[in-house]
């Protein structure tokens, strides 16, 4: 079930422990790479893990007194119960993934899908769609059972689920027939290329990924949203006028202004942009509606829109697409390391196979970049705070609205510095109000 029959030296593979083979007859440059991926993988689960238990431990602090006027004893309990139950269910399912990959990992799972795959002598670039869909195809299997007590036992509990079986069911093939189109397009032509356009196979996979992306931001709140909520028109009331004339104020063009049905899903609350260029569109959840009154809503959206008028999101669209050049310049020569497939025990090597291995092996690059990331959000979220209050002339209603938010949605309003660190790309509540006054 390996994959390789034999080894450097003659030996049979079959007859070896996993770990003798590694520390012993592995070439070095696999045992490097599995000891890479292996710290990798490990080592973020333990730093999570301890962050985790840092943020556990800090729910010992007392209710802070700003939020005195929102928060009842109930209700701060009722907080500090959620995030226990859901760090809780989150560590144990990290766990439970991770000791599947590994196990599937080192008996030999790769190069046995690998075998069956190669068996159906399939044409060009199908074997690797096959090959990764199958892959991902036992990652959504494995997730299913999770997904579905996270929604119907831990969110049901807390007040939250609104979701039906047949929505969720619903729900679940909409992304996969979604996930399979879309991405099994962008897929394509990321194997079409690395297999058959040489050396710089790199810049055309990154150009495809870059209109890929744009394209997306345009066709998603067309017809990809539409899908799974019902979109209707803001209607006319001082509500909409608020906002109107706010954007007509700081000279920001808006197509629509648009209510989603969230509460179908969930009771939780929220607001965003999406649309790029004039396509842009306000969606306010309707359970936000009516949460907020007209000035926290309009503050809410202040925000967001200075998000825009900062330039974050042109910011975060270029740093996306330079790491994704990032991706694909690193894909490339890593494919050519046949130490990458030894370390997955694989006895042919293939662009698809890399593909997987690869998306492993970059991992540290990645946990690095996204702490970076963490940090330049958090400084953008402090400044689209100050655009919204100083374009308002007042942060009372940004403030008002952050505490029902946090509140309605059982917030953690005491999050321990290394948690807020690693996993945060908003600062934490206490923190944006104290700078909201500090203004």
């Amino acid at each position: 079930m390996w994959g390789a029959n034999t080894v450097p030296g003659g030996f049979d593979s079959h007859v070896l422990p996993p770990i003798f083979y590694i520390l012993i007859l592995m070439p070095s440059e696999a045992q490097f790479i599995t000891f890479t991926i292996l710290a990798t993988l490990i080592g973020s689960s333990l730093v999570q893990g301890l962050a985790d238990l840092l943020n556990l431990k800090n729910l010992n602090t007392p209710l802070p007194l700003e939020f005195c006027s929102i928060y009842d004893s109930k209700k701060y309990a009722d907080s500090q119960n959620y995030l226990k139950v859901t760090t809780k269910f989150g560590f144990f399912t990290s766990s439970i993934h991770l000791a599947i990959l590994l196990f599937f990992w080192f008996s030999g799972g790769f190069p046995y899908i690998d075998g069956i795959v190669r068996s159906l002598e399939l044409p060009s670039i199908l074997p690797g769609l096959v090959y990764i869909g199958i892959l991902l195809g036992l990652k959504l299997l494995i997730s299913l059972p999770f997904n579905i007590y996270s929604t119907f036992v831990i969110e049901e509990k807390f007040g939250f689920n609104k979701t039906t079986p047949t929505l969720f069911i619903l729900d679940l093939l909409k992304s996969i027939l979604l996930s399979s189109v879309l991405g099994g397009i962008l897929l394509s032509l990321v194997l079409v290329f690395l297999e058959f356009t040489g050396p710089y196979a790199w810049i055309l996979c990154w150009i495809s990924g870059i209109i890929f992306l744009l394209g997306v931001q345009y066709i998603v709140p067309v017809l990809i949203l539409p899908l799974f909520n019902t979109f209707s028109p803001l209607e006319n009331g001082p509500l909409k006028e608020a906002i109107t004339r706010y954007a007509d104020s700081i000279q920001f063009s808006i197509s629509n202004i648009l209510v989603m049905d969230g509460s179908k899903r969930s009771n939780k609350s929220n607001a965003f942009f999406t649309g790029f260029g004039k396509n842009k569109r306000i969606v306010l959840f309707d359970t936000l509606i009516k949460e907020q009154t007209t000035d926290e809503l309009l503050a809410v959206l202040a925000h967001e829109m200075g998000h825009f008028k900062k330039r974050h999101i042109l910011k975060r669209l270029v740093l996306g697409i330079l790491q994704m050049g990032l991706i694909f310049y690193l894909l490339s020569t890593a494919l050519s390391l046949e130490g990458l497939f030894h370390a997955f025990f694989m006895e042919k090597p293939s662009v698809y196979a890399g593909l997987v291995f690869f998306g492993m092996l970059y991992a540290p690059v990645d946990l690095f970049l996204s702490m970076m990331f963490q940090i330049s959000s958090r400084k953008d979220e402090y400044e689209a705070d100050q655009f919204a209050r100083e374009t308002l002339k007042d942060g009372g209603p940004l403030i008002s609205a952050l505490k029902k938010l946090s509140a309605h949605n059982l917030a953690n309003l005491t999050p321990h510095p290394f948690y807020v660190f690693l996993n945060y790309s908003h600062p934490p509540l206490c923190e944006r109000i104290k700078a909201l006054k500090a203004l």
